[in-house]
Formats: C-alpha cells, sequence, structure tokens
C-alpha cells in the first residue's frame, strides 16, 4: 500500500485525512452494519483511542504498538477502552502485515501483558486462510488502512459474557457481508 493518496499525488496522507477514514468505517461498516456489537457503545462514549503512526518501518512500527501497549494498560478503562493504532506507511502487504502479528504477540507477551491486552488486525487486504479474495466475509476485517487494535482482556471477557451466542458474531457477520455484496459495500461509503 502506498502511504499517499493519489488525490494529493506524493504529499503523505495526513493524520486528518487517515482518521476521517477509519471514524467513517468505524460508523458505517462496524457499527452500521453490526459487525461488532460492542463497539458502538465505546464509541459513543468516545473511549476508542485513534493513533497514527508515521511509521515507514517495522521496527519504528514496532517501538509505536510498544508505546501504545503500555498508555493503554496504564489509562483508566473509563478513558481509554480500546487503541487502534493506524499505519499507512508500512505493512500495505498483507502477508507482510499477518507476519508482524506474530511481534505484536510477542510485545505483549515482552511487556509481561499477555492475559491483560490483546491484538486483533483489520487491513485493507485481509484475507482468512482457505478464502477467496474477493469473498465477502474477508470485509468483517478490511479497513481503509493497516491497522492494530489493541484490546483489553477483560473487557473482551465482559462483552462476551453479556451477549448471548458471542460466537454467532463471525456467522453473522458472513452471512451480512454476502447480503451486501461488493456494491452495497461501495454505497456505505459514497452516501
Amino acid at each position: 500500500m502506498n502511504p499517499h493518496d493519489p488525490m494529493h499525488g506524493d504529499e503523505p496522507l495526513s493524520d486528518e485525512v487517515v482518521l476521517a477514514a477509519m471514524r467513517d468505517w468505524l460508523e458505517k461498516a462496524v457499527i452500521g452494519l453490526n459487525l461488532c456489537p460492542f463497539a458502538k457503545a465505546v464509541h459513543v462514549k468516545r473511549q476508542v483511542r485513534y493513533v497514527v503512526s508515521q511509521a515507514a518501518t517495522e521496527e519504528a512500527l514496532l517501538e509505536d504498538l510498544l508505546h501504545e501497549l503500555q498508555l493503554l494498560a496504564s489509562a483508566d478503562p473509563g478513558d481509554i477502552e480500546t487503541t487502534l493504532l493506524v499505519h499507512p506507511g508500512v505493512l500495505g502487504d498483507f502477508l507482510d502485515y499477518n507476519d508482524f502479528l506474530d511481534i505484536a504477540d510477542a510485545a505483549v507477551e515482552e511487556l509481561g501483558l499477555d492475559g491483560v491486552l490483546q491484538v486483533a488486525s483489520f487491513h485493507p487486504q485481509y484475507q482468512f486462510a482457505d478464502s477467496e479474495p474477493d469473498d465477502m466475509a474477508n470485509f468483517s476485517n478490511r479497513a481503509p488502512y493497516p491497522t492494530l487494535h489493541l484490546l483489553r482482556e477483560d473487557s473482551v471477557d465482559k462483552a462476551v459474557a453479556a451477549f448471548p451466542e458471542a460466537d454467532r458474531i463471525y456467522e453473522a457477520n458472513i452471512r451480512t457481508l454476502r447480503e451486501l455484496g461488493p456494491a452495497g459495500w461501495r454505497r456505505l461509503f459514497t452516501k
């Protein structure tokens, strides 16, 4: 992925452009299609921290990730429940991004935060194993830019306990996205 927007020539995308696209995606897709029934409450309470990393290398991204993991672990959940670490300038290739997830998990362990925080993944080319690239099911994890989603384990456990049949969310998402189709997905962002 090129961190430059073709509409702006060779200028890097501004944080404002990246954040606007991410908020639009969160509101229209994640919340609007109810892909994550837990997202609306933290969004409404403004407990989602959005961070745009200017990293151009995996090493720089790892530094940003370590910082954000420590910040989230020490923050009051009433202030910051979850963090979206968006990195438009690095890991644009999904396979490279997927490999980096092992490094992200190791960072959680290195900081002694295993069982406290976890890292979920979103990417514009996200593809589940054994799925075709154009399978709409992949869109449940497709975001405008590569993103590491930092979550509190306690919050995930509480949300799953409060939501009957939480294990069926994935199946419902697949149905919703396949019914929506590619044209419907595009319409979400052209309104």
